[in-house]
């Protein structure tokens, strides 16, 4: 099936997963080679075409990559018990339809542990699998605003402000890949295995971090802060002759390495910048009169000044320019695949590294139902059976 030098693959994944929560968890497992099977519903002969023209966009050729794609559809009877039989041989299953979809289809953790009792059966959903929320569908906007993400992001006053990336479904990806290792790693000991479940919900308010615990801890409600770090006095965007920089700058050594670089002797000296309580009850004007210093320079100056002095600084990209920085080319966060039909295309590669395994091989995302019959056979279906199968409509 997989090549057994790579770090996960002795590991058979069926993934049932759609949009972009579940399909980010079962994306963490097959970028270390782990046999991930993506079962989908089969269409007929000739919408085959328009539903692969579908699959050729970056989004999904980026997060459906390292995969491969069955058909089969779980509402015949046939489809399910082909599932079931594969369940026996697999190691984990993914699924992020809503909690009671599931539980319709049969192919709920209680369905799946009775075929095979190691089964690593791993869900994400809007709200988890319970409570009065359960069975709401949920999107990953719904999520950053009702994780608390949205009245911390953006600028006072000008309302709450989604990020530019879809953290909430990112998030409960990597949480639900997190579990599915875990209890990998734990079946070891016990030979058993287990329901692993996280959902949107959990993971944006997990990912809030100190943010959450200014209010769990300490009763503060954090406000939007806009470029501004919320504590540490001054972080924050300024603006060039040529665009734009973050520095940070927080702490008495960092403020005073700053004001050297920028030769600010007037900043260092105005005891309303004294120390950090006075530098944040102050922000305002401060970050006001360090601007005036940054607009006389352009970012690559400032850059290359403020690192040479050792304040921590960086460039603000546009896409484009992000991947041409020489440190991005250096790492390499991109990963080249040979496709069918698009031809030769880069994908973003996991951003962990590791030594005895430094440039795993990717392969672009599978056009629909492309391994069906490879996939069937390796699960020791015969040429009888897929021909059955086929004639029922079912892959």
């Amino acid at each position: 099936m997989t090549n057994h030098k790579y770090p996960l693959s002795r590991f058979t994944v069926l993934d049932l997963t759609r949009v972009r929560a579940g399909p980010t968890a079962v994306r963490q497992l097959a970028d270390w080679g782990a046999n991930v099977i993506k079962i989908e519903l089969p269409v007929s002969p000739e919408k085959v075409d328009a539903a692969n023209r579908g699959r050729h966009d970056p989004d999904f050729q980026n997060l459906q990559r390292n995969k491969r794609s069955m058909t089969l559809n779980l509402k015949e009877e046939a489809g399910h018990s082909a599932f079931m039989r594969m369940v026996k041989r697999a190691d984990v299953v993914v699924e992020n339809f809503r909690p009671n979809v599931k539980t319709r289809l049969k192919v709920d953790y209680d369905a799946c542990k009775a075929e095979n009792p190691r089964i690593i059966y791993a869900s994400v959903s809007g709200y988890g699998q319970d409570g009065p929320y359960g069975d709401r569908p949920c999107y990953d906007q719904i999520a950053q605003g009702m994780g608390g993400l949205m009245w911390i992001t953006g600028f006072e006053g000008q309302g709450p402000l989604r990020v530019g990336v879809p953290i909430a479904d990112l998030a409960s990806g990597m949480y639900a890949a997190f579990g599915i290792l875990t209890a990998l790693l734990q079946r070891e000991e016990t030979g058993e295995g287990q329901w692993v479940h996280t959902s949107l919900l959990e993971a944006q308010i997990a990912m809030l971090d100190f943010q959450g615990a200014r209010w769990l801890i300490g009763n503060e409600v954090p406000p939007q802060a806009g470029n501004n770090h919320p504590t540490g006095i001054p972080t924050g965007t300024f603006e060039t002759t040529d665009g734009y920089i973050n520095i940070a700058a927080a702490g008495n050594e960092m403020w005073g390495r700053l004001c050297d670089a920028l030769s600010a002797e007037e900043l260092r000296n105005n005891p309303d910048y004294s120390d950090d309580a006075s530098r944040s009850r102050n922000r305002d004007a401060l970050n006001g009169e360090l601007q005036a210093y940054f607009s006389a320079k352009s970012s690559g100056e400032w850059i290359d000044l403020l690192n040479g002095a050792g304040v921590p600084c960086g460039p603000i990209y546009h896409m484009d320019e992000m991947w041409r920085d020489p440190q991005v080319e250096h790492l390499e966060m991109s990963r080249p695949v040979d496709h069918p039909v698009l031809g030769k295309l880069n994908v973003m590669r996991h951003a962990t590294s590791l030594s005895g395994t430094p440039k795993m091989p990717y392969s672009p995302a599978p056009e629909l139902g492309e391994h069906t019959d490879e996939i069937l056979r390796e699960f020791e279906f015969s040429d009888d059976e897929i021909e059955d199968l086929r004639r029922r409509c079912t892959v």
